[in-house]
């Protein structure tokens, strides 16, 4: 019933939440703002599913998925509160936008599902500054001090985004209707 929720608004919540980080400047140079777009939407199509009855199925993919999430943000160039604030701004749209869902709610049951959605949500915030934090020792570190060029970071971020949306679709095929 939420998940279904959620994925009637999942292209609002990406879309809305592409426009605030496009008037914050969330893009860099070193990564296009089509590939932030295609991890905001997988980030919404994983919140789906892990507020479904597979979420212990995609757990993991959701765990990489917000690693990766803060691995673009440091690439993007932000600093750590910004990262956590990113995530916080789509915690803050789903409740404004579930915010009728979850009072039709019976009294049982819309506390564990608002609890629910925000357990989901922080574990999000707490891997997005896993990676984050994991993307700049790796950079401090690489190479044996030598910084690697940002070309490669962004390749391999790419590279990982592609394999975690892979993941997504196998799990989205098995999504009951």
């Amino acid at each position: 019933m939420v998940a279904r929720r959620i994925a009637g608004l999942r292209d609002e919540l990406a879309s809305k939440w592409a426009a605030w980080l496009a008037d914050r400047q969330a893009g860099s140079p070193a990564l296009d703002p089509d590939t932030t777009g295609r991890m905001l939407r997988l980030i919404t199509d994983l919140l789906v599913v892990m507020a479904g009855p597979m979420r212990r199925e995609a757990e993991t993919t959701w765990t990489t998925a917000a690693q990766l999430y803060g691995t673009m943000a440091a690439l993007r160039g932000l600093a750590a509160g910004e990262v956590v604030e990113e995530l916080q701004h789509l915690r803050e749209l789903l409740i404004r936008e579930m915010a009728d869902f979850f009072v039709a709610l019976p009294a049982r049951q819309s506390l564990p599902t608002v609890l629910r959605i925000n357990r989901v949500l922080d574990l999000a915030v707490a891997n997005a500054v896993v990676g984050y934090t994991d993307a700049l020792v790796f950079q401090m570190f690489a190479k044996e001090g030598v910084p690697v060029p940002m070309s490669e970071n962004v390749q391999s971020a790419i590279t990982q985004l592609d394999a975690i949306e892979a993941e997504y679709r196998l799990l989205a095929e098995r999504l009951p209707n």
